[in-house]
């Protein structure tokens, strides 16, 4: 079975047990007057009363917690069952008010004509009336004294019940906060481990660009060095060429023969017939 299911029949279960509880306290208030004690039975009647109040009470939080389990359960079936019950609670929790109301008005009418009955003995004369006061009196006092022990009594289980209340919503507290607590833990273990790859990534990065700069700084260095190779070239041959030039134009040398050792190549050398070299050839 499931577990909202049996929660369903757990609290009709309570349900009826409560009911019968509270029938049973509706019947001694109804009925108090009856026995001739008027006295003694309207001391009564503030306890039997609370005792049917918390009987409400329980019944209205009964209600509420299976209109909640309700729409919880598992098959369109069961919760239109449920939905059934949770409305013949109601029409039943609403009977059971007005026979308490209806019994409290009757229990009233009871005590007065017993207190009245009761008046009529006490004014009378004789042994037995003054023997009749002493006991009411005597039962008064002890009846008296039994209601407050009550009273006292429902009213530190109220305030148990509510600690009790009070400290079961504090576990939840504890336990939704560990939870909260346990998710926060796993999403910083998660958040650390991203960011030690992040900081791997970083270091990788960083040693890549320095290795870039070297890189780049080697080829500028090569490029620089093969541009001024070039031009210490270039100015070499334009300064070859000014001094040719400048030799054809003297008429040391004629345009001819540097034609000529350009096609058929320099002539073999002779130490003994060699013309002396000039520094400017």
């Amino acid at each position: 079975m499931d577990e909202v299911t049996q929660a369903v029949e757990n609290l009709k279960k309570e349900w009826s047990q409560v009911v019968a509880q509270l029938e049973v306290c509706v019947a001694a208030i109804e009925s108090c007057g009856k026995m001739g004690k008027g006295t003694e039975e309207a001391n009564s009647l503030p306890r039997l009363n609370g005792s049917a109040q918390d009987s409400l009470q329980l019944l209205n939080v009964l209600q509420c917690r299976l209109d909640l389990l309700v729409e919880q359960l598992p098959t369109f079936e069961e919760v239109q069952s449920g939905q059934a019950t949770l409305g013949s609670w109601k029409e039943g929790f609403q009977k059971l008010r007005l026979n308490l109301r209806n019994a409290n008005l009757q229990a009233k009418a009871n005590i007065k004509k017993a207190a009245q009955v009761e008046r009529e003995l006490l004014l009378g004369g004789g042994e037995e009336s003054t023997i009749r006061r002493r006991n009411l009196q005597t039962k008064a006092g002890m009846t008296s004294a039994a209601e407050s022990i009550t009273e006292s009594l429902r009213r530190s289980r109220q305030l148990m019940v509510q600690e009790v209340e009070r400290s079961a919503n504090t576990l939840s507290t504890f336990d939704e906060s560990t939870s909260v607590l346990r998710k926060a833990e796993g999403e910083y273990q998660g958040h650390r481990s991203l960011l030690m790859r992040t900081r791997g990534l970083l270091s990788t990065m960083q040693r890549q660009d320095v290795l870039d700069r070297i890189i780049l700084m080697i080829g500028f260095l090569i490029f620089s060095l093969a541009v001024l190779y070039v031009v210490s070239r270039r100015i070499g041959l334009l300064g070859l060429q000014r001094k040719l030039a400048d030799a054809i134009r003297s008429g040391s040398v004629s345009a001819e023969d540097v034609v000529a050792k350009v096609q058929h190549g320099p002539a073999p050398a002779n130490p003994l017939t060699a013309p002396p070299i000039h520094d400017e050839l």
